[in-house]
């Protein structure tokens, strides 16, 4: 609960909010966001997952994008770090172009979907992690084999500015092009939070990047 309340304050309302991507997509319904992804050749099967609203799992790459977890490949298929929720997936499909300009061919995370609380009912419906409507992007591996790796390449300094006029951006090659990639998802108004090492320890190594339903604001950090 503190978590979402420092989220809110943090947060910044959008003029014409509602036709950001990342708004769009979070009020679509289950059958709305899965013809959305046929629609658009994604392939994928629907899942089940406690508390996701519409559950689904890639079965193939996102603009010839792939987003995986570290999981062997006997162990992919069951998983529930690579659930999402259908609309987080959208945004993804989104952001794999701006990754194809980079030679992005794989993104590495942590997870997308984790379990929620057994307490819970059965009927609620989570937000983040708990929701399927967050990816935690650790690795961005290019056509050569060659990776952004967000631990060792990003080289920032936490509470500091991340994008736009005033940023501090280290001269390396691989920190300025990691922000060219994030900047770029929030310029489009791919994900309603992204959060980066710049936010706090926890982040030092990942880009959390989240579709939040029932908002029209946007927060990077």
């Amino acid at each position: 609960m503190l978590r979402a309340l420092v989220l809110l304050v943090l947060a910044t309302r959008v003029a014409g909010a509602d036709e950001l991507p990342a708004v769009r997509y979070a009020a679509l319904s289950q059958d709305a966001c899965e013809a959305e992804l046929t629609t658009r050749n994604i392939s994928f099967a629907r899942e089940t997952a406690k508390g996701v609203l519409a559950p689904v799992r890639l079965t193939g790459p996102l603009g010839g994008v792939e987003f995986r977890t570290n999981q062997r490949a006997d162990r992919r298929a069951t998983t529930i770090w690579e659930i999402a929720d259908c609309r987080l997936v959208l945004s993804l499909d989104d952001f794999a172009k701006i990754l194809a300009e980079h030679d992005i061919v794989e993104v590495r995370h942590y997870s997308m979907y984790r379990a929620a609380p057994e307490r819970w009912a059965t009927d609620k419906i989570g937000a983040r992690h708990h929701g399927g409507l967050a990816l935690d992007a650790a690795r961005f591996i290019k056509s050569d084999g060659s990776a952004l790796d967000v631990l060792g390449d990003f080289k920032g300094r936490r509470h500091r500015k991340v994008c736009g006029k005033n940023a501090q951006v280290a001269k390396t090659p691989a920190a300025i092009e990691l922000r060219e990639i994030v900047c770029a998802a929030v310029d489009q108004g791919l994900f309603n939070v992204v959060l980066t090492p710049n936010f706090n320890r926890a982040h030092r190594n990942h880009f959390h990047l989240e579709v939040t339903s029932g908002v029209k604001w946007l927060m990077l950090r």
